[in-house]
């Protein structure tokens, strides 16, 4: 089949569907050696992504919300990760700095498709420091840096109240590992096959 998509309309639904999917090189995931939180397990699927040779791994979605409700989504780069969050920055009088000033929660997203590799994080965000978000700015180019005024770069922090490592398999049996924070740390659930 064609990738070409066809020029009449009608014919979308079909050639959709048709479209290979999951041609990514699948992993089998042994459930034993899952760590008891989140960061660790990312760190290391996120270096493996790189070392792969995953374009853009640090590339990510992230969706907010506005003072309405109403969800919006973005593509911008992971600047930084640790036990305080997965850190990502622009200015404050962005689509998405206007949105976390009315609703400070938001999702990320990460694909990695050539490893049939998805994980999904959400939860609270919450501002870095002023001192952090200057840095922030600082390490960005000088042409990036111009027209952005005065306090208005912020570095932000989305803590997750779930994380959700997801990977796909040919079969379709997919695999998916979910994270939930709790009072006293993290609770782990696996769905999906793994291997022993």
């Amino acid at each position: 089949m064609s990738t070409l998509a066809p020029s009449n309309p009608s014919d979308i639904r079909a050639w959709l569907r048709a479209l290979p999917a999951l041609r990514g090189d699948g992993r089998p995931i042994d459930a034993s050696t899952l760590p008891e939180e989140p960061l660790p397990l990312f760190l290391s699927w996120i270096r493996f992504a790189a070392e792969q040779g995953v374009p853009e791994p640090h590339a990510a979605t992230l969706a907010t919300v506005d003072a309405d409700g109403v969800p919006d989504a973005r593509t911008l780069l992971l600047k930084d990760v640790d036990r305080r969050g997965w850190a990502f920055a622009g200015p404050r009088s962005s689509g998405k700095g206007v949105h976390l000033a009315s609703h400070a929660v938001a999702a990320l997203n990460f694909w990695w498709q050539p490893l049939a590799r998805a994980v999904r994080l959400r939860g609270p965000v919450q501002e870095a420091t002023p001192a952090e978000s200057a840095a922030d700015l600082a390490a960005r180019s000088p042409a990036a840096r111009e027209g952005v005024a005065a306090g208005d770069w912020v570095l932000w922090r989305l803590q997750p109240s779930r994380v959700e490592f997801w990977q796909g398999a040919t079969d379709r049996r997919h695999t998916r590992i979910m994270y939930e924070a709790t009072a006293d740390g993290w609770s782990l659930r696996v769905q999906g096959s793994t291997g022993a």
